[in-house]
């Protein structure tokens, strides 16, 4: 019963979620193109991937040790991830503006 008012019922806070993480996704993509990065845009999640162009420990290791940004080497979900890391979508929009920033400073 629980399912199928999820998939029948008021859908008003489902539209606001995805409202909410559509300006997060958004915000970071202009952020991380700003940094001369390109970005396929993610559909139907609240993750996005990242190329790097090459070692995504190395460079997730970067971001957590000079920004503080944690983000999730694609290593560690097998050798197909390589060069990819994984930004979650779960924070709010401002603080993903000052991630960019410092991203920024570290990535010159």
């Amino acid at each position: 019963i629980a399912g199928v008012e999820c998939l029948t019922g008021n859908q008003e806070d489902v539209v606001e979620m995805r409202k909410i993480y559509q300006e997060r996704r958004d915000v970071l993509i202009e952020g991380l193109k700003k940094l001369k990065f390109r970005v396929k845009i993610p559909v139907a999640t609240f993750y996005l991937w990242l190329n790097v162009g090459g070692d995504s420990l190395a460079f997730a290791d970067k971001l957590l040790s000079e920004a503080h940004i944690i983000v999730t080497p694609g290593i560690g979900f097998g050798p197909s991830g390589e060069g990819y890391v994984r930004f979650a979508l779960t924070i709010d929009k401002n603080m993903i503006k000052k991630a960019i920033e410092r991203m920024e400073n570290v990535l010159k």
